[in-house]
């Protein structure tokens, strides 16, 4: 039997998805969340085998959410579902160690094939989006500019925007630009997520 824990900000899509799921043989929905915290949550507590998680949810997305998940249990397989199909959105879930993105467009026979390939370890891509996948590992990441990665370097130490405005003598405005640029550059949304892709493609040493 195939565990699976559901994690989307919307009811009804969770609803829909539980419905599909629960036909299906061999897999059974053993929790739902409503946000990314909520998710990795669940996911601790519950320890299932897959993780349905919607990419968009809140103050903590799901790729950040993916992140925690996998840290947490290496067991684990974090498959996206979402309505999303950008480049860098992709590339992000896959790089943070999801075992699949798919469309909430998908059938319930695409859903269960996804569910248990990624039980037995696969990795699972609903097929319209490879080609934006090899687009997306081809291109060439953008690189920080000195001053963005000294403002992630103090991210990192936990400072506010305020606090590292004071240490490098500029304006707060001026570090949530710097921020901002970097979030665009790395393909992120939050302080948190760009810290931890600087750090992983080695720009903050």
């Amino acid at each position: 039997m195939i565990d699976v824990l559901l994690a989307d900000d919307h009811p009804v899509v969770r609803e829909g998805l539980c419905a599909m799921l629960e036909s299906a043989d061999g897999v059974r929905v053993v929790g739902q969340a409503g946000s990314g915290e909520e998710a990795v949550l669940a996911a601790a507590r519950l320890r299932p085998d897959i993780v349905l998680l919607d990419l968009r949810m809140g103050e903590m997305d799901g790729v950040t959410a993916t992140g925690h998940i996998l840290r947490e249990s290496r067991r684990t397989k974090v498959v996206i579902v979402t309505t999303y199909e950008d480049d860098a959105d992709i590339l992000r879930a896959v790089e943070a160690g999801a075992a699949g993105y798919l469309l909430k467009g998908s059938s319930r026979d695409d859903l269960v094939r996804a569910v248990k390939a990624a039980a037995r370890g696969e990795t699972v891509l609903t097929p319209s989006l490879a080609p934006k996948l090899f687009r997306a590992r081809v291109v060439d990441p953008p690189m920080l500019s000195e001053r963005e990665r000294e403002v992630l370097r103090l991210v990192s130490q936990g400072l506010t925007n305020a606090d590292i405005g004071r240490r490098l003598f500029i304006s707060e405005a001026t570090v949530k630009t710097h921020l901002l640029r970097s979030f665009k550059k790395l393909a992120v949304s939050d302080r948190t997520a760009a810290v931890i892709k600087a750090m992983e493609r080695g720009l903050l040493s």
